[in-house]
């Protein structure tokens, strides 16, 4: 494993600005589906499937579909229950997938008008106001669209001066995403910028498919980066960040803006939606972001031991207790790994900063943490903060 080289953070840049996470917000749907919820929907489309390709089943052309249960996704994944835009198509046996209304281009998209909320949340955590940002990156799994830009619909809604853009780096879109934005502060191209992620999950997964129907949910997170000179209160110094990417088919969504109709004219297409070879991810994923973490940790004379928390990305819990394991070489303790897939699902980019934002109001002057994402590409990310008071 190749790892990125280290983004910030170097000794010898010491007459840059430090940049530092002043604030967080979280934008949380209002419609949530248990899994029982979940479950009932799927195994009612299974008989429906079964049932009209009975003949097909019977002669071996086809497989039968197997049922879904409650105790499956929780022992697999450890989600107990998701946030998403629309519950009332998912749940429907005949559509499987949100019904999101088609909206006209003089109307907010969806994706800006989740990440408005979240931002409008993080400044008021800071005590700012948008005239204080100059840069908005929006940063996702799934954008609604190629362009215009997310970012500078979002920027606009907002009213900021200055500029924006997009960016793609999977599940850990945000943690490249604060790596951009601290550079460009770092640096003193800018003073402030808003990192936004809006994750419409829920539009990207295949609800009909047993092996992963469960692992999504929809929720948009922005973190307002700034120079720690400006900060209005208590922060989080950014001390370094790192980033490393492993080209993978594991994990893969062919629906992009070339998608193509099937050679013979049908459009629906399973690898258009969220795929992944869930047990090659689980092998290759978990030592690399470990190794990478641990070297990150090290390059920075970071002990194991330095840490007071972990805000890992919001996958599945077993990955995540594995990881935690490895770094600290020991089972965390309550509260030092905390998880939140159990309420929010997956939600790609977005989770581990929920993990940050609704956990780390209670460390103290002088604390270090780290936040970590990781998902398909490979992709891994890793931001050491220390808290400042």
């Amino acid at each position: 494993m190749k790892y990125g080289a280290q983004a910030i953070g170097n000794k010898e840049r010491t007459d840059m600005y430090t940049p530092a996470i002043t604030g967080t917000g979280v934008f949380t749907p209002s419609q949530v589906i248990t899994n029982a919820e979940l479950v009932a929907a799927f195994n009612a489309y299974v008989d429906i499937f079964n049932a009209d390709n009975a003949a097909a089943i019977d002669a071996g052309e086809i497989e039968a579909k197997a049922p879904s249960s409650e105790e499956f996704i929780l022992k697999a994944s450890g989600i107990e229950q998701r946030y998403v835009i629309d519950k009332e198509g998912i749940l429907d046996p005949h559509v499987m997938h949100p019904l999101l209304r088609q909206r006209a281009d003089d109307e907010p998209s969806l994706m800006a008008e989740m990440a408005l909320d979240a931002a409008q949340k993080a400044l008021a955590q800071a005590g700012k106001t948008a005239a204080d940002v100059d840069a908005v990156i929006c940063a996702a799994s799934n954008l609604e669209r190629a362009y215009p830009a997310v970012a500078i619909e979002i920027q606009d809604l907002l009213q900021i001066n200055g500029f924006a853009f997009d960016m793609n780096v999977a599940c850990s879109s945000a943690t490249f995403g604060i790596q951009a934005a601290a550079d460009m502060i770092r640096s003193g191209s800018i003073r402030s910028c808003l990192v936004v992620n809006p994750e419409i999950c829920s539009a990207h997964l295949e609800w009909r498919d047993r092996d992963c129907h469960f692992i999504f949910g929809d929720v948009a997170t922005a973190t307002l980066i700034e120079r720690s000179e400006d900060a209005a209160g208590s922060y989080f110094e950014v001390k370094s960040i790192s980033c490393a990417t492993e080209f993978s088919n594991n994990i893969r969504n062919n629906n992009g803006f070339l998608r193509r109709s099937r050679p013979d004219g049908v459009a629906d297409r399973r690898d258009m939606q969220f795929m992944q070879n869930g047990r090659k991810v689980f092998k290759e994923v978990l030592p690399m972001v470990a190794d990478h973490i641990a070297a990150h940790l090290e390059r920075n004379d970071v002990q194991a031991s330095d840490l007071k928390r972990l805000w890992l990305h919001q996958a599945n819990k077993s990955m995540n207790d594995f990881i935690g394991r490895k770094v600290l070489g020991r089972t965390p303790e309550a509260g030092e790994q905390p998880n939140i897939l159990q309420d929010y699902a997956n939600t790609s980019s977005a989770g581990s900063i929920i993990a940050f934002s609704k956990h780390s109001e209670d460390m103290s002057d002088g604390d270090t943490g780290l936040i970590c994402s990781f998902g398909a590409g490979y992709s891994v990310g890793s931001v050491i903060v220390q808290k400042r008071a």
